[in-house]
């Protein structure tokens, strides 16, 4: 994928953004505890969130931001890539999560190293631990799953 300009990544960024609130939209009505219903909800708004960050990029104050060590538990680099598909089962709709969450963790550490200066820079660091967080979040549901069918 080439991109021409800055803009053309940040709109590219702005919908995987787009295509991640709608996904954990449809994440949450599949869900069927309500906590990890409730977390699938917030996902999507915090994603919504993202989405306005970005297409308010040059108006972003980014001040009393708390970065925080984010563990990464690696369960999703040992999973491979599927397509979402209407009515697929629960632990299914994680793994895409999963994967989602790591793809959009590296975009983001990769433009980080790009941004053309430092408060879109902070903007992308903002955006790599947010994305880790959700990753961690789906990795703990996964495991959580996987523990009580014997894995």
């Amino acid at each position: 994928m080439g991109f021409v300009n800055f803009q053309a990544i940040i709109d590219f960024a702005i919908e995987k953004e787009k295509e991640a609130a709608a996904f954990y939209d449809v994440a949450s009505e599949m869900a069927k505890l309500a906590g990890a219903r409730e977390m699938l909800k917030e996902f999507a708004a915090q994603e919504r969130k993202h989405q306005s960050m970005l297409e308010n990029i040059e108006e972003q104050t980014l001040s009393g931001y708390d970065f925080k060590p984010i563990a990464d538990l690696k369960r999703s680099d040992y999973l491979t890539d599927i397509e979402y598909e209407k009515g697929m089962g629960y632990r299914d709709i994680l793994r895409i999560g999963m994967k989602r969450e790591e793809k959009s963790k590296a975009l983001y550490t990769v433009l980080e190293k790009h941004a053309p200066d430092a408060n879109t820079r902070k903007l992308f660091k903002i955006l790599v631990q947010e994305e880790s967080k959700h990753k961690q979040s789906l990795e703990t549901l996964y495991d959580d799953l996987m523990a009580q069918s014997g894995d």
